[in-house]
């Protein structure tokens, strides 16, 4: 006597296709977050860099359509890191004032581990843009301005660190351009205004 099969075999997963599956979750996990984190900090020090690129943009256009010197300056103090504020100087003094003057835009606080350094360094710093486009900066007269935007968290000197350092670069013309270092000594990417 035969005995009958059922019509419907049960369906799921075995304890050892389980383990698999998660053994091999697990594997991926582990190559994946590594390089997600890089991911992260690139798109975070990009949209960084492009916000002050923006700004310089914006002043520039700014001065050329309303024929004012438009300035870009630190939202508080001499620290490029607390953000930067947009405006057209109407009173032909480099410094924000809020009685006088709007402001064209504004962006907020970096996160603590960007560092900002602006060349040449200045103990009021700004960047001007005069009406016909041409850059000032801080020390007065026509001339180049250069920002570096890097993370402060990283060993100094290293590859990490150089990987994660983008350049911001304002010709006296009024070009703005970034670019990313290869080394220290990168001449296609200065360290300092040109």
């Amino acid at each position: 006597m035969t005995t009958p099969t059922p019509k419907y075999r049960a369906s799921g997963f075995t304890l050892i296709e389980l383990m698999v599956t998660v053994a091999l979750a697990a594997i991926l996990a582990y190559v994946a977050i590594p390089n997600l984190s890089a991911f992260v900090r690139n798109a975070e020090l990009t949209s960084a860099t492009n916000a002050l690129v923006a700004a310089m943009g914006t002043a520039r256009s700014e001065a050329l359509k309303l024929n004012y010197n438009a300035v870009v300056v630190p939202a508080s103090g001499n620290s490029w890191e607390s953000g930067w504020i947009v405006f057209v100087d109407k009173n032909f003094n480099n410094t924000f004032d809020p009685a006088t003057e709007s402001v064209i835009s504004r962006q907020a606080a970096l996160p603590a581990y960007f560092t900002i350094t602006a060349l040449p360094a200045s103990s009021t710093p700004y960047v001007l843009f005069n009406a016909s486009g041409y850059s000032q900066n801080s020390t007065g007269g026509f001339g180049a301005s250069n920002f570096t935007i890097a993370r402060n968290d990283l060993p100094a000197g290293s590859k990490e660190l150089l990987e994660q350092t983008r350049r911001t670069i304002i010709a006296s013309t009024g070009r703005v351009r970034t670019c990313k270092p290869t080394s220290t000594t990168d001449a296609n990417c200065p360290s300092s205004g040109s």
